[in-house]
Parts: structure tokens; C-alpha cells; sequence
């Protein structure tokens, strides 16, 4: 049962996954079009840098004070933290399913 319960973190994971590849995307072309300045201190190749994804899930963004880019970024963030839940529960409970007998 609990790599059962495991395995839902692992699609709640592949979940957020989906989502954040559909917003975040959206989220760096706004930035790309009308913030240059947040396009420099994210560099390029921000969809996968770990420094553009504390940004985000610092909630950095908030600071331009642009509404589009913030219904944007919320969701991203959103579900960056769908994907670390998911994975961190999963790995809780296979931890635990390894010391129980």
C-alpha cells in the first residue's frame, strides 16, 4: 500500500510537470517582451536553470508590479511545487516502504 500511495505522489509530480511545462514558457516570453531587465538576471536558458527557478519560487516576479506576468508566473510556481512535493513524498514513502518489513 504505501508504494501504491508512492506512486500517486509520482503522478501528482507528473502532474505538476505538465503544468509547469505549459507555463512556464508563457512566463519567459512575457518576461522576454516586455521585462529586459529580468530577462538579464535570469540569463539565458532560464526554462531549466535552478537559479531562474528560485526566482520563481521566491516569488521574485511580484516586484515588476505587471499583472499578466504575475497570472503567469503564480501558475508556474504553483506547480514547481506540485513537482518538489510530489517527488519528496514519493521518496518519503519508498524510504519508509524500504524500513518496514
Amino acid at each position: 500500500m504505501i508504494l501504491f500511495l508512492a506512486l500517486l505522489f509520482v503522478a501528482l509530480a507528473i502532474a505538476g510537470f505538465c503544468a509547469f511545462v505549459i507555463f512556464w514558457p508563457l512566463a519567459l516570453v512575457h518576461i522576454r517582451d516586455r521585462h529586459p531587465e529580468i530577462k538579464r538576471e535570469l540569463g539565458a536558458g532560464a526554462f531549466a536553470s535552478p537559479g531562474a527557478w528560485r526566482w520563481l519560487l521566491a516569488r521574485r516576479y511580484l516586484a515588476a508590479g505587471d499583472r499578466n506576468l504575475d497570472g503567469l508566473a503564480s501558475p508556474a510556481r504553483l506547480s514547481l511545487l506540485t513537482i518538489i512535493a510530489g517527488l519528496v513524498g514519493a521518496a518519503a514513502l519508498w524510504a519508509l516502504s524500504t524500513l518496514l518489513p
